[in-house]
């Protein structure tokens, strides 16, 4: 213990240096008002590229925004090195607020969500026709998922030269989505991706879809050469095979008319995450009809008030059958 004499004056004292520094802590966080506007074009382990104005540069997560994290179509306010120069790195500082959010769990028992997308105005559902089969379930699912997100279901059908589609616009007709057939040889020839395109322009939209559908395929006809994606062979009735498309990308369609999200192929679409409140909205012929509907109805028991809205003819009854799908689709396994 250090003794001091009987009168000592601050020469005596010593203070121990703060190992820390010694800038006082603050909880007040820089609001970083110049940072410049960017979109969230990819992630990938860490880095994020984005695009900002003309430029595409290279971020990361400023460590301020804690366990928030951006995903593709997120716009984002960003700080630092903004050139877009090899070995640069700028910073993430902000999230924007999102118009929507494209999610998905990886099955009804993982409580774990995952952000897809952000932003997006419309999803693309793409299903073969044949090779592999159509899987009514997981276009349902999509569909559930886009509902309860805020986008606008888009169906492509492809490979209709290997079958018909007539059994598939059969089952959604009464939903009235848009759709679009395509196949192989149309878009070859670029006819397919022509209608496809129509149905795109000046909106952002994710294409989501079972491996091995084309979805890589179809994206590629869209966009321009330099932006194409490369393709892998994948197993129709497996699933396995080589999945090159292992990140969500958003790629710019020709002459700014609006933006394409590629997304890996899925097996499986888990609506753990998703609230069946939410999926009344996208009936809007349906939606009246539930002011007297009991409390929490599951719009599919003996009291649900859809039953005597529909009887009055205030709505079509195929409607209504489509809307119970949809709900029950997610106390199905998609092979049931």
């Amino acid at each position: 213990m250090r003794r001091y004499g009987k009168n000592p004056d601050e020469d005596d004292i010593r203070v121990r240096p703060n190992r820390k520094g010694n800038r006082p802590r603050t909880h007040i966080r820089p609001k970083h008002e110049d940072a410049a506007e960017g979109m969230v074009l990819t992630v990938d382990r860490g880095r994020l590229t984005c695009l900002v104005e003309d430029r595409v540069i290279t971020a990361m997560k400023a460590r301020e925004l804690g366990r928030k994290a951006a995903v593709v179509g997120d716009r984002v306010a960003i700080v630092g090195d903004l050139t877009g120069k090899k070995d640069t790195l700028a910073r993430i500082v902000r999230i924007e607020g999102r118009t929507s959010v494209l999610r998905r769990t990886a099955d009804d028992d993982d409580p774990y969500e995952r952000v897809v997308v952000a932003n997006a105005d419309q999803l693309a559902v793409v299903t073969a026709l044949a090779d592999p089969e159509p899987r009514p379930r997981m276009i349902d699912r999509c569909l559930v998922a886009a509902y309860d997100g805020g986008l606008t279901p888009l169906l492509v059908l492809t490979k209709s030269d290997l079958a018909p589609p007539d059994k598939i616009l059969e089952l959604y007709g009464d939903l009235d989505i848009p759709y679009v057939v395509t196949s192989r040889e149309e878009l070859a020839d670029g006819d397919a991706a022509d209608r496809v395109r129509a149905q795109l322009a000046g909106k952002i939209t994710a294409f989501v879809g079972h491996s091995g559908v084309g979805k890589t395929t179809l994206v590629n006809a869209l966009v321009p050469p330099e932006r194409r994606r490369s393709t892998g062979h994948v197993n129709a009735v497996t699933g396995r095979g080589r999945h090159t498309t292992t990140s969500a990308l958003a790629l710019p369609l020709p002459d700014d008319e609006g933006w394409v999200v590629d997304t890996p192929g899925v097996r499986s679409f888990g609506l753990h995450h998703v609230d069946p409140s939410r999926v009344i909205h996208a009936f809007p012929d349906l939606e009246p009809g539930t002011e007297n509907c009991p409390r929490a109805c599951s719009h599919d028991e003996p009291d649900c008030a859809l039953d005597a809205w529909v009887a009055e003819g205030h709505a079509d009854p195929a409607r209504l059958y489509s809307l119970r799908r949809l709900l029950s689709t997610r106390e199905r396994r998609e092979g049931d």
